[in-house]
């Protein structure tokens, strides 16, 4: 019986780490928090593996180190946001789910695909990125050193 438990945890370690790696990765490049998705992928999988747990450090300080230079100016500070309610605003088209354009070359089926799912996770992920944005902007905003700042709190995190 302790056997199947040992397996059973170390296929659900396996199972959710790597697709949060994957996911994280992906999100670097798509909308959503990939450092995020990738640090947490990381340290699922630090349970298991050493090589894991080595490369957690680095990605957190990237993270934090990014949090910190996204509040710097004002530009980047109002992009960020538009950007986040952009985001949710896309949620609430999903989840609305208007008719195909006539424009759309493709079948009825395939605008908008994935429904009010969707549009949930888009809004969920606009306001954890608010709430970031926020978060950094009360740590890291009007800093003289922000990015050694960033690299303090991955130290004492870690």
């Amino acid at each position: 019986m302790g056997s199947r438990s040992v397996v059973a945890r170390r296929v659900t370690i396996e199972v959710v780490g790597w697709t949060l790696v994957v996911v994280g990765i992906a999100a670097l490049i798509l909308p959503g928090p990939g450092l995020l998705g990738l640090f947490a992928g990381l340290a699922v999988l630090s349970q298991q593996y050493d090589w894991a747990e080595r490369r957690l450090a680095p990605v957190k300080a990237a993270a934090y180190k990014s949090a910190a230079d996204s509040v710097q100016t004002w530009p980047r500070i109002i992009a960020s946001c538009t950007g986040t309610l952009v985001l949710a605003a896309f949620g609430v088209v999903w989840i609305v789910g208007p008719d195909a354009p006539r424009w759309w070359p493709l079948r009825d089926s395939w605008w908008l695909i994935g429904g009010w799912g969707t549009g949930v996770t888009l809004i969920a992920s606009g306001i954890f990125a608010l709430v970031v944005i926020v978060w950094s902007f009360k740590r890291f905003r009007g800093l003289e050193d922000h990015e050694a700042e960033a690299e303090a709190i991955a130290r004492k995190d870690g």
